[in-house]
């Protein structure tokens, strides 16, 4: 078993018309890092010029996200604007249909293009996007995740770490938090995550005991860990990382014990949770805030991280998200 740890997500502020050519070169170099051949990098470049360059032409500014998918070899580009937002949706998807001068031909062929695409749009929120290119020879598994890795602004480090590991019968997810910022925060997260990938099928109790102890001569971290089978979950964490189960019913909070581990790990129970097929699970730091809660349906991985990463997000902190499906078929 391996477990895939998440790269850096890359924001392009759309605030110039140049921003196009940034999420361009971003993308591409995303696309090469993650090993996709020469017509998908030139493709993930297209796709994400387009979506800066709605995004400039069109509202009152946003941002694009790109980063290597979790899913494998692949990558992501998310998008979310500021508004006004599209009356008429349906007539933009297709292809051909643009006012950008960028380098593709409208949301037609973003859609066409991608692997995965979607799309929501409305007055009062805006527009969401988001579109996954992943390599056709890559196995088809991991698709219902969303993610973002984001360090605070000005800042090269990441102190907030993310990791997923598929294991027999289930599925592995670990959020690290290291205790301020910068490249010191960064190796303590970082230190976590080696742990969690030695084995990352250890009951989720040992996995923070075994992190505690590789800790202890770093500045310490928050830890959460999940571990989703069919139809049931488990979580335990230490410090400040949290999140939610959200489905077709009320969300259920996933909170951690207080504590850091490193330096002050308290007994942190395991919570069982049963989830329906169509659940989604969602664990994040607190560089992401609380007010995204989407009470009452399962929301889109992909649109969610774009949602969370543009309109939730701290700039001032670093921040990181995982999104699961409860399905692991998916």
């Amino acid at each position: 078993m391996t477990a895939t740890v998440a790269g850096l997500t890359r924001q392009i502020r759309v605030d110039h018309p140049s921003a196009a050519y940034a999420a361009a070169r971003l993308a591409r170099e995303a696309a090469h890092e993650a090993g996709l051949a020469g017509v998908l990098a030139d493709r993930a470049a297209v796709v994400a010029a387009e979506l800066a360059g709605n995004i400039d032409k069109h509202t009152g500014g946003g941002s694009v996200f790109v980063h290597q998918s979790l899913t494998g070899r692949g990558v992501d580009v998310l998008a979310a604007d500021d508004g006004p937002g599209m009356a008429d949706l349906d007539h933009w998807l297709l292809d051909g249909n643009t006012t950008t001068a960028t380098l593709g031909a409208g949301l037609g062929a973003v859609k066409r293009m991608a692997t995965e695409f979607r799309i929501t749009s409305s007055p009062a929120a805006g527009t969401l996007a988001a579109a996954r290119l992943l390599d056709p020879a890559a196995p088809p598994h991991r698709r219902a995740i969303g993610h973002f890795r984001l360090p605070r602004d000005g800042e090269q480090y990441c102190g907030d770490a993310v990791a997923l590991a598929d294991v027999t019968g289930s599925r592995t997810a670990v959020v690290a938090d290291g205790l301020g910022h910068g490249p010191d925060a960064a190796e303590a997260a970082e230190a976590a995550l080696r742990v969690f990938a030695e084995n990352p099928d250890r009951p989720l109790p040992h996995q923070l005991t075994t992190m505690h102890r590789a800790l202890r001569t770093t500045r310490g971290a928050a830890v959460a860990l999940v571990r989703i089978a069919p139809r049931r979950l488990e979580f335990c964490g230490v410090g400040n990382v949290s999140g939610a189960s959200l489905g077709g019913g009320p969300s259920r909070l996933l909170l951690s014990t207080p504590g850091v581990v490193g330096f002050t790990l308290p007994s942190a129970p395991v919570r069982h949770l049963t989830l329906a097929d169509d659940d989604v699970v969602v664990l994040h730091t607190d560089g992401v805030g609380t007010g995204w809660r989407v009470p009452g349906r399962a929301p889109d991985l992909l649109l969610l991280a774009a949602d969370l990463a543009h309109r939730h997000r701290n700039a001032r902190d670093d921040a990181a998200m995982l999104a699961l499906s409860a399905d692991r078929s998916g």
